[in-house]
């Protein structure tokens, strides 16, 4: 097929429903369970989500990323501070989450205000990073314009001589080396506000399950369940 077919491009959804008795007592606990499932499955990076965000101009912007934690508390995924998304953020701190498991015809779509997770719990995350992922987040400028690839690559090389220069004698030395948190990069949270379970169905009349927070005057925050028409 061709982009002239795209009209013509379609799959039926037939692996499963979505009924609420399917659901587990809280969010957290059900996107566990189908982020297992997601694994079991074969799905390439299940992890990774689409975040959307926007700046004060309210002009959206969307990408990839890692989440790297979900708990009570929220989405977390890790950046560097500088890049597009964190002007974003920074300018309004709200996000737009999804999770796109195409091969098991789901979805999970998080959304809510965004906050910088504390130097310590990025620190924590850092020192579990790559050698490798640790030296790119010291050399790129991300969300910057670059003359070429012959730039960043120069920048990365002058980090690694940066952290293992002193060291180059004996590279075992040097990788042992520890890099520190760079004061530019760590973590941002999505606390939910609402946590949509998205399965696809056939003829396009999809089970969309909604876990959405109510704040009412003089009563705890409290979780309720919406079914969604598709």
């Amino acid at each position: 097929m061709s982009i002239e077919d795209l009209a013509r491009m379609r799959e039926n959804y037939t692996l499963a429903g979505l009924q609420e008795s399917d659901l587990a007592a809280d969010w957290v606990s059900q996107f566990a369970s189908w982020l297992d499932q997601a694994v079991e499955a074969g799905v390439t990076e299940p992890n990774a989500m689409v975040v959307a965000t926007s700046g004060s101009d309210g002009r959206p912007t969307a990408r990839t990323v890692l989440a790297k934690a979900v708990d009570g508390q929220g989405v977390v995924f890790y950046t560097n501070y500088t890049s597009s998304k964190s002007h974003d953020l920074d300018e309004n701190p709200w996000a737009a989450a999804t999770f796109p498991w195409y091969q098991l015809q789901r979805q999970v779509h998080v959304r809510g205000p965004v906050h910088k997770v504390d130097e310590a719990t990025s620190l924590q995350y850092w020192r579990t990073r790559p050698r490798a992922s640790q030296i790119g987040a010291w050399s790129s400028p991300q969300s910057t314009v670059v003359a070429g690839r012959d730039e960043l690559d120069r920048l990365q090389q002058r980090v690694e001589d940066q952290f293992g220069a002193r060291h180059l004698d004996h590279p075992a030395e040097a990788e042992a080396q520890e890099i520190p948190l760079p004061p530019h990069w760590g973590g941002w949270r999505i606390e939910p506000m609402t946590v949509e379970f998205w399965q696809g169905r056939t003829g396009r009349m999809h089970d969309r399950l909604r876990y959405r927070l109510v704040t009412e005057h003089g009563v705890e925050d409290r979780w309720v369940v919406e079914r969604l028409a598709p």
